[in-house]
C-alpha cells in the first residue's frame, strides 16, 4: 500500500494556480523512495529504508594487493601446469624417438647425433613445446574463464604513473646494456671449452634458427610464463602469507614482492642450466638476469617492461653472434 493513501491530499482551493499544483504533485512523486524489493518507503524513516537494502558484499581477501597481483589462478593450477609442461615435453621427445627409431635400434648417443645434425629438429621441437605451453595457458585462463588473455597475464601498456620509466626504448636499451655487461663478466669466468648450446652453432642453419627463436619466440613465451604467470602467483601468495603472520599490508606486499622476484629469477636461470652444461657461474649470471627482468616487471606493473628488456638482451646476443661469425659464414670450430 502506498503510504500516502492514508493521508489523501486535500482538494486544492478553487483559486489555486494550476502550475503550482502541478509542481506540488511532481514533488510528491519524487519524494517516494522505492526499495530494492519493489515497495515504497517514506523518506525520513531510516530504519525501514536501511533494513530494505541488501548487505554490502564482504571485501575480497586480497583487496589490499596491487591490481597486477590480483590473479585468478592458484597453486592447484600451477600443479596442473607443471604436469602438462613436463608431460608435453616427454611426449614430443618420445614422438621424435619413435619416428627415427622405427625399424631399427638407436642408442642415446645416436639420437644425440641426429639432433646435432638436424638443428631444425631441435629448434622445431622446442618451438612446438612453447606453443603447447602457450595453448594451455590460453585455454585454462582465458577461454574457460571468459577473460581477456593478455591483460589477465599482465600484458598492459607502460603506465607513466608507475615508479618506472614509461619509454619503451629505455627498457630495450637496458636489455642491450645488460647483455654487454653479462658478456664482460662471463669472459672472466672459468667455463668449459664446449657447452651444449654450442652444438647448434656447428652449421649456419642451426645458428640462424637458434637466433631467430631467441629473438622472435623466446622473449614472448618466457616473459608470459615467468613474469606474467609465475611472478604474480609467487608475489601474491607470499604477500598474503606475510599478512596472515601479522604484517601490515604495505610490509606484506614488499615482502611478497621481493620473494616473488628472487624466486622467479632463480627459476628462470635454472631453466637454462642444461643449455649451459650446468656451469654454475653462467647459471648464476642468468639468475641475476632473471631477477632484473622480474624487478622491471614488478616496478612497471606490466610484462611489457620485462619483455622489452628480454628482447633487447637477446637481440644484442644475436647481433654479436652475427658479427663474430660474419653472418654465420665462419662458424667457430668445435672439438
Amino acid at each position: 500500500m502506498n503510504p500516502f493513501d492514508d493521508y489523501p491530499n486535500p482538494p486544492p482551493p478553487e483559486d489555486a494556480n494550476p502550475k503550482t499544483q502541478e509542481a506540488l504533485d511532481n514533488l510528491a512523486e519524487r519524494i517516494v523512495v522505492h526499495s530494492p524489493e519493489g515497495g515504497e518507503q517514506i523518506p525520513g524513516d531510516p530504519i525501514s529504508f536501511v533494513g530494505s537494502r541488501p548487505a554490502p558484499p564482504p571485501p575480497a581477501a586480497n583487496s589490499y594487493l596491487p591490481e597486477d597481483l590480483r590473479i585468478s589462478w592458484s597453486w592447484v593450477h600451477l600443479l596442473f601446469f607443471g604436469l602438462f609442461t613436463i608431460g608435453s615435453l616427454i611426449v614430443i621427445q618420445l614422438a621424435i624417438v619413435i619416428y627415427y627409431a622405427a625399424g631399427q635400434h638407436l642408442t642415446q648417443k645416436q639420437m644425440e647425433q641426429i639432433f646435432q645434425s638436424k638443428p631444425q629438429l631441435a629448434v622445431g621441437s622446442n618451438v612446438l613445446w612453447f606453443f603447447l605451453i602457450f595453448l594451455f595457458l590460453y585455454v585454462t585462463l582465458a577461454v574457460l574463464r571468459d577473460r581477456a588473455f593478455w591483460p589477465t597475464l599482465g600484458w598492459k601498456r607502460l603506465n607513466p604513473a608507475a615508479p618506472a620509466p614509461s619509454n619503451p626504448w629505455v627498457y630495450f636499451g637496458g636489455g642491450i646494456a645488460l647483455a654487454l655487461g653479462v658478456a664482460i663478466v662471463s669472459s672472466h669466468l672459468k667455463t668449459p671449452e664446449h657447452l651444449p648450446i654450442q652444438d647448434l652453432f656447428k652449421n649456419r642453419t642451426g645458428a640462424l634458427l637458434l637466433m631467430a627463436m631467441a629473438v622472435f619466440v623466446a622473449p614472448l613465451i618466457e616473459e608470459t610464463v615467468f613474469r606474467g604467470y609465475l611472478y604474480p602467483l609467487f608475489a601474491s601468495s607470499f604477500s598474503q602469507m606475510a599478512a596472515r603472520f601479522g604484517a601490515d599490508p604495505a610490509k606484506a606486499i614488499r615482502t611478497g614482492t621481493v620473494l616473488g622476484i628472487v624466486l622467479t629469477g632463480a627459476l628462470f636461470g635454472l631453466m637454462h642450466g642444461a643449455q649451459l652444461g650446468w656451469t654454475w657461474g653462467l647459471v648464476a649470471m642468468l639468475v641475476t638476469v632473471g631477477i632484473i627482468f622480474t624487478l622491471a616487471r614488478a616496478r612497471a606493473g606490466t610484462v611489457l617492461a620485462s619483455f622489452l628488456l628480454h628482447l633487447g638482451y637477446n637481440s644484442m646476443i644475436a647481433f654479436s653472434a652475427i658479427v663474430s661469425t660474419r653472418g654465420f659464414t665462419q662458424m667457430p670450430p668445435h672439438p
